[in-house]
């Protein structure tokens, strides 16, 4: 007995720092918990106050970890590239598509640099998941088992897939791989892919009947993609809509005098580059004007679970002063260009939530980071606006920017990036209303749209308007005194616009068959059923269900032979099932 004690004496004396670092810490944490409150309504939605906007962060981080700490966790590991330490090996190309462009090294750097009040929000933000897991040792993480402050920079924009995620993988693991490029099989291409995608409209209040603007904030993504929430401080904070799991900011919603709303924009901002590459001793050069220089060259490792532990692949990554070499293409390997600012994408995304009328909320767009998504706005001054994606380089128009170009001519350099006015925006249009629904911007106000030919061809790539673009303008164009309840009405207004174009041919080619046609007599029941469809879906149309199935499988039959021909007419599967929302 008395052996015992001394090693346990002996025991506690080697590890008492540790355990007062960690008690010291856990003191902390529990005296700021203290003074943050953390309400449910009726719904579970947690509205979370603090003295500080840093303990709002604290707050809100700490109940979207009560209510899903495993998505909360796995999109931190999807954005800093260690999702293969969780799910095995079959995501190591997809983490390494993310270390392309995320270095821890370069995060921490960014944290040190920070403002002090962005500093703080980091802290709470890392403090509040590490006191969740603190309080709750019965969860285990699957990988991070303590956050870091630095770690909210790999993930500071909230929309369904951030812009790394337009690097094919496929084309990735056959350079790095040294693979042949696999072909993705014709039924996974035309597989069933639940429908996404967002709507926003704004009001003006001389089309209200209160004569106040409404907005109207309608995302489509999985029921579980983001939470709810209201973070509000005696600093001023206020902000209720929607959170991504894992960020600390409201990524779609409103505070007291404004609002906002994301739609994914069509912008062209991710640049190929065609690079001229030659071996040269152990390494290689590009050319660049009358200049070879060096291709920088880099090791990443990928670490791995398997069967019987954690395993790792290593590659060596090729950079150009454009960026990260990503995939081989007739004989050129081909670089990626993107926004790469996580440390002013950040401010942007939690500023604009403070944001208290239009002035202030477009001086934190001038920050330029908001890169995929164009917004929606209104405020309690009457003012309503459409901002587009608000970070688009300058760019030569004469070159073709949907495909890779020469990089080796400097005329493909960018030349900074387009501002606020230089893009198509919208504010207070004399149509009383405004919408975006992930389509073009040059209907987004019917007659007072942005008109085309006055911006660079690189600001959107679509091709035509949208179902949902002219669903949007049969809701909103000529009429007059909105209230809450029939802007609510129109959001769901059950008309179809796509069976405009595709019912008419499908009966028409019923028609046109032969008596005879084995099909004829067989499908008469369903096509009288659609020939009499007002084109509306309820819960309980048949037609509907008959159409939606019908322009599925029209997808599956011709989807393959319509991308050949066109990327417009390979969009037009995409736009038959945009139209079931």
């Amino acid at each position: 007995m008395k052996k015992l004690l001394l090693v346990l004496v002996a025991a506690a004396s080697a590890s008492c720092a540790p355990q007062a670092t960690a008690s010291k810490e856990a003191d902390a944490w529990q005296q700021r918990a203290n003074s943050i409150t953390i309400v449910r309504d009726d719904w579970g939605i947690a509205h979370v106050h603090g003295k500080t906007d840093a303990d709002a962060v604290f707050g809100a981080i700490y109940a979207q970890a009560e209510d899903d700490f495993n998505r909360v966790e796995t999109n931190y590991l999807n954005s800093m590239g260690r999702l293969a330490e969780a799910e095995g090996e079959r995501e190591i190309y997809r983490d390494l598509r993310m270390k392309l462009f995320i270095d821890p090294a370069d995060m921490k750097a960014q944290y040190q640099k920070s403002p002090d009040w962005l500093k703080k929000l980091m802290n709470a933000y890392a403090d509040g998941l590490n006191y969740y897991l603190y309080k709750h040792p019965q969860v285990k993480p699957r990988v991070i088992t303590r956050f870091e402050p630095w770690m909210a920079l790999s993930f500071s924009e909230g929309s369904i897939g951030g812009d790394i995620e337009r690097v094919n993988l496929n084309q990735l693991e056959a350079f790095y791989g040294k693979t042949p490029l696999k072909s993705t099989p014709p039924e996974e291409l035309d597989r069933f892919v639940e429908p996404t995608g967002s709507n926003g409209a704004a009001v003006g209040p001389s089309n209200t009947t209160s004569h106040h603007a409404l907005l109207l904030i309608n995302p489509h993504t999985s029921f579980y993609f983001r939470a709810e929430a209201q973070m509000t401080s005696a600093e001023g904070l206020n902000a209720y809509g929607a959170l991504t799991w894992g960020q600390f900011f409201i990524y779609q919603g409103f505070n007291e005098r404004t609002g906002w709303m994301h739609t994914s924009s069509g912008v062209d901002n991710i640049d190929e580059y065609l690079e001229t590459v030659t071996k040269k001793g152990s390494g290689f050069t590009y050319r660049y004007g009358t200049e070879d220089r060096p291709v920088t060259i880099s090791k990443i490792t990928v670490p791995y679970k398997t069967a019987t532990g954690m395993a790792q692949k290593e590659f060596t990554i090729y950079k150009t002063h454009h960026g990260p070499v990503v995939r081989e293409a007739d004989g050129k390997w081909i670089s990626v260009r993107l926004m790469q600012e996580p440390l002013k994408a950040l401010q942007q995304s939690y500023l604009r939530t403070k944001a208290k009328n239009y002035k202030a909320f477009k001086e934190t767009m001038e920050l330029h980071t908001n890169s995929s998504n164009n917004t929606i706005y209104a405020d309690a001054d009457g003012s309503i606006a459409y901002f587009h994606a608000n970070f688009i380089p300058k760019r030569d128009a004469q070159f073709d920017w949907t495909k890779p170009v020469d990089g080796s001519n400097p005329a493909t350099e960018w030349h900074g990036v387009l501002s606020i006015d230089e893009t198509p925006g919208l504010l207070n249009p004399a149509t009383g209303w405004l919408y975006n629904t992930n389509n073009w911007p040059w209907s987004a106000a019917g007659p007072n749209s942005p008109k085309k030919a006055d911006y660079p061809a690189y600001v959107d790539r679509g091709v035509e308007e949208s179902p949902r673009g002219f669903h949007a303008l049969r809701v909103l164009d000529k009429k007059k005194d909105f209230t809450l309840d029939s802007l609510i009405a129109a959001a769901y207004d059950s008309y179809l616009p796509a069976f405009d174009v595709l019912m008419p041919r499908l009966l028409k080619a019923y028609d046109a068959a032969p008596a005879s046609h084995p099909l004829k007599a067989k499908l008469s029941e369903q096509i009288t059923a659609l020939r009499a469809w007002d084109y509306r879906w309820s819960t309980s149309s048949v037609p509907t269900a008959l159409a939606v199935y019908w322009g599925e499988e029209l997808g599956r039959r011709v989807g393959e032979e319509a991308r050949k021909r066109a990327p417009a007419a390979a969009g037009a599967r995409v736009r038959v099932r945009q139209a079931r929302r």
